[in-house]
């Protein structure tokens, strides 16, 4: 089962963003390099406000040490790769969110471990938190550069057959991601609701609270519903795979990470909801 997930959560994540790459052209980033504060913002803005955001709602759910340090991690991580994903559904601005997830990663080495040192600061004991370099260029390569860069290539090269394929790669990636959250609850039913049931509230207000902030940081600087929805979404979807291997590999503290699978398993149904009432209202105002 494990292999069966470990193997398809990349390659529907690869499908999904090759579609995320047909459905853009040059000019979207041309549009991107006007927004600077846009974009600065969605880069430092995490980084700066959502290991506060953490902690604070750690001592309001009154989270074990355990819990609030995996909550921190999650937060000090760069952009998740499935942000692009949820702004590609909602109809938002992609390659916003393809340039920001990029520099994320990219500035990452540098961003995790001064976060880090604001952790250890709050647990009140040290922590060696660093970046794992070698899957951040792996997930900027292989999770992002290169499926967007042939979904843009396959536009060019073979425009008709490319714009055929865009939406039936959308499907069946949607399809693949939900069947594979279905597969990783079913792994370890116990063990999931054992989790749940001191965590997942706490990851569900992290998840809502990341995202508004997002949004409202947006607010100022876009007058584009799209723009801020990104926001929201680059705020809201952290990298859970960096955040593991560094709980596993670099803290040998396995219980840093369940915090960040309950997480995963949190935001994903929620910003699916989100991307459906943004779509919605988008249609409501358009009529």
């Amino acid at each position: 089962m494990r292999t069966l997930i470990g193997t398809a959560v990349p390659t529907m994540t690869f499908l999904l963003l090759v579609a995320v790459g047909i459905d853009l052209t040059a000019r979207d980033f041309a549009r991107v390099r006007q927004q600077r504060a846009l974009v600065l913002t969605g880069l430092f803005g995490p980084i700066i406000l959502l290991p506060p955001l953490a902690a604070l709602l750690a001592r309001m759910f009154g989270a074990s040490a355990e819990i609030a340090a995996g909550m921190l991690l999650v937060a000090v991580c760069p952009i998740g790769s499935v942000s692009n994903l949820y702004s590609y559904l909602a109809r938002a601005s992609t390659a916003l969110a393809v340039t920001l997830t990029g520099l994320s990663c990219l500035l990452a080495s540098v961003t995790i471990p001064l976060a880090g040192r604001g952790v250890s600061y709050f647990l009140g004991r040290p922590l060696q938190i660093e970046a794992p370099i070698g899957l951040l260029a792996a997930q900027l390569l292989v999770v992002l550069a290169l499926p967007v860069a042939l979904g843009m290539w396959a536009r060019r090269a073979i425009a008709p057959l490319a714009l055929r394929a865009a939406p039936i790669l959308q499907r069946v990636s949607v399809a693949g991601t939900l069947v594979i959250l279905g597969l990783i609850v079913a792994d370890d039913w116990a063990a999931f609701v054992g989790e749940l049931s001191g965590t997942v509230s706490l990851a569900a207000a992290f998840v809502v609270a990341s995202a508004a902030v997002g949004w409202a940081s947006g607010v100022p600087l876009s007058t584009n519903r799209g723009d801020r929805f990104t926001m929201a979404a680059q705020f809201g979807a952290r990298n859970i795979g960096v955040a593991t291997a560094i709980a596993v590999t670099f803290l040998g503290r396995l219980g840093f990470a369940r915090f960040a699978a309950t997480y995963s398993l949190v935001e994903l149904p929620l910003m699916l909801a989100a991307v459906v009432l943004f779509r919605r209202t988008s249609q409501t105002e358009a009529a």
